[in-house]
């Protein structure tokens, strides 16, 4: 099992679980974040600290496969973030709207400073 980065993450990008990651395993694109599913130790401490609920386990029922291959492909691309940085100033607005997918943009982000 590893964690996923699911489509609620998108245009909220918040960080908050990205400091308390004990293996660095998250990645930035422009709009959110992945998770790399091989550097992921499955310990779940970065699930209660993502404001969207947008991380869950690869096993969870909602989430199909594709989830799991847009994670492993992105954080193969995107630069690694370790510390938390402020989100888009329209990230509460758009925190639970649904079908988010829509507003992916496959550009990386900055990653760390």
């Amino acid at each position: 099992m590893t964690y996923v980065v699911t489509d609620n993450c998108i245009k909220c990008k918040y960080t908050d679980c990205v400091e308390v990651c004990p293996v660095d395993c998250f990645y930035e694109g422009e709009n959110m974040l992945v998770i790399h599913p091989d550097e992921c130790i499955d310990c779940g401490v970065c699930v209660p600290e993502c404001p969207a609920e947008a991380i869950v386990p690869d096993t969870d029922p909602t989430v199909g496969p594709d989830w799991l291959r847009l994670n492993h492909e992105y954080a193969s691309k995107w630069p690694n973030i370790t510390q938390k940085k402020s989100p888009p100033a329209d990230a509460n607005a758009l925190n639970g709207v649904p079908d988010k997918l829509r507003f992916f943009s496959p550009e990386p982000g900055k990653g760390d400073p």
